[in-house]
């Protein structure tokens, strides 16, 4: 009986260490209180993320700018020396 469950014991050690090898966990850092990612994540491909344009709606400025430009064209020139 005694060999059976040291076996069991030993093939559930075994199966918790392959997990624990093969599945990449985070890592606690207690001296600095963070939870690091492995390293496995600076094998990855960067990816191109293209700039975004200082104002997202285009037409929308678009149209903006062009009353702003008919307004200046309408207003009457300033009075003065």
């Amino acid at each position: 009986m005694k060999t059976n469950r040291r076996g069991m014991r030993l093939v559930l050690a075994v199966v918790g260490l392959g997990l624990t090898v093969t599945t990449g966990c985070q890592t606690w850092v207690p001296e600095a209180g963070l939870t690091l990612p492995t390293g496995h994540y600076l094998r990855h491909t960067p990816q191109y993320i293209p700039p975004s344009p200082d104002y997202p709606l285009s037409r929308e400025l678009a149209t903006l700018e062009e009353a702003a430009a008919r307004q200046n064209q309408l207003a009457p020139a300033p009075f003065g020396p």
